[in-house]
């Protein structure tokens, strides 16, 4: 797609914005009047994105417990009072509470094999976003960023990666670029559905390029007495604010243009919202989305706890596999839904489960995933892994495969140190049978 008629002018003058000045003066409605959205998205897409490949992850922030979920344990004093039910595929069974997902499940492949041995909360977070484990020396990116610069285009207009939602404080816990820089920072929505705060001005399109050129000059000084490096990380985030202010593909942020049935299908939940806007984000050309979903930490009182989150989880999850499907975007998208680690086969005394990353779930849709199966399996009372064991470098092996990214590229750190995007791990295969 070629730039918009502003950009190349507003280039050659080296214009920047901070982060700060985006924040409070930037507006979309000035260029967003005289295009049809949804053709636009249409015309577009297959430009956006060059390899017509996206991820879709779906955060469970917490760790939730895969006996509440996919790898129930029902009549077991381990499974609690938990019951499961049967899905669209004879023979695959599921917790109850999910009911929509299972009328989905010939399109999902269930992992009840994952196993690590991180059991803490920022460290295990932290790996099942970029796949190494914290250290002090370097902040590793995370593999939706490493994705989406292998991915994605780079005269694209809206943000490579966007993240949705909370779970905890969104940006922490390894889903930032890390030292691949600005270009691949994940661009935050706290609330979908609605425009980004704070893009609304009185300001007109002319009169805010030139601003945009009198903070480059102003810049320009700075830069000429030493803040060289401060300058040109300010005017890359410039060139990405200014893009996304004046694009008509912001509208992609706003609902108002969705059926109320496509709305009501998914939820009326934040989750749910988020997960929409996540459909429409892909649609118009987003290489990465994550949405999160918080309380999955259920040290007391899980199964309660666990039923309201999956009111909210399942509906959202299975709206999201059709409402790919329908617009044909779905064999393209991988969906990957995870937590950070699973919960303890044993119940505690406040009728909860703590940490457990010895064995926990994972569910997969989309993207060349064959579906209407289960990898991997537990014991009857869910305390070991008995078949077919999945490490976090496995699965992140199998989400390159899915997404035809190399994991064994090389990206040099600040530090003059080649980092894979996968450091080992093999795909499943049987995800691609």
């Amino acid at each position: 797609m070629p730039p918009v008629s502003w950009h190349e002018d507003v280039v050659l003058t080296r214009r920047t914005l901070s982060r700060r000045g985006f924040l409070y003066g930037t507006s979309a409605a000035a260029a967003a009047g005289a295009f049809n959205f949804r053709d636009l998205m249409s015309a577009q897409a297959a430009d956006l994105r060059k390899q017509g490949r996206a991820m879709i992850l779906l955060f469970m922030q917490g760790g939730p417990s895969q006996l509440e979920t996919f790898d129930p344990k029902p009549g077991t004093e381990t499974g609690g009072p938990t019951t499961a039910i049967g899905t669209a595929v004879p023979g695959i069974q599921i917790a109850e509470g999910w009911e929509q997902t299972a009328k989905q499940m010939q399109d999902v492949a269930i992992l009840r094999s994952l196993t690590n041995k991180e059991g803490q909360h920022e460290r295990a977070v932290y790996q099942l976003h970029t796949g190494y484990i914290p250290s002090g020396s370097i902040k590793h990116p995370s593999l939706g960023c490493n994705i989406a610069r292998e991915l994605s285009p780079a005269d694209r207009e809206l943000p490579a990666v966007v993240s949705i939602g909370n779970g905890r404080a969104a940006g922490t816990g390894g889903s930032g670029a890390g030292f691949l820089g600005v270009d691949y920072e994940p661009f935050h929505v706290q609330n979908p559905g609605t425009l980004p705060e704070n893009v609304a001005t009185a300001v007109n399109e002319s009169r805010f390029k030139r601003r945009l050129g009198l903070l480059d000059r102003l810049e320009g000084d700075f830069a000429l007495r030493g803040g060289e490096a401060v300058v040109e990380s300010h005017r890359r985030i410039t060139d990405k604010s200014a893009k996304l202010v004046l694009s008509p593909l912001t509208r992609t942020f706003d609902f108002s243009q969705e059926s109320a049935a496509t709305r009501e299908s998914y939820g009326n939940t934040e989750f749910g919202r988020g997960c929409l806007l996540a459909r429409r984000l892909v649609e118009s050309g987003v290489t990465f989305v994550e949405v999160r979903l918080g309380n999955w930490d259920t040290h007391q009182d899980n199964f309660d706890a666990v039923k309201g989150l999956a009111r909210q989880c399942d509906p959202a999850l299975a709206a999201l596999i059709a409402d790919l499907k329908q617009r044909g975007l779905f064999d393209k998208t991988l969906i990957v839904w995870t937590g950070e680690f699973g919960r303890t086969p044993r119940i505690n005394p406040r009728t909860g489960r703590d940490h457990w990353p010895r064995n926990f779930n994972a569910l997969l849709a989309g993207g060349g995933i064959k579906g209407g199966q289960v990898i991997g399996e537990t014991s009857k009372d869910g305390t070991s892994l008995t078949k077919d064991p999945v490490s976090v470098p496995d699965l992140f092996c199998s989400i390159c495969k899915s997404l035809n990214v190399n994991p064994a590229k090389e990206n040099m750190s600040p530090i003059g140190r080649p980092m894979k995007i996968v450091d080992g791990g093999q795909p499943v295969e049987g995800l691609f049978a």
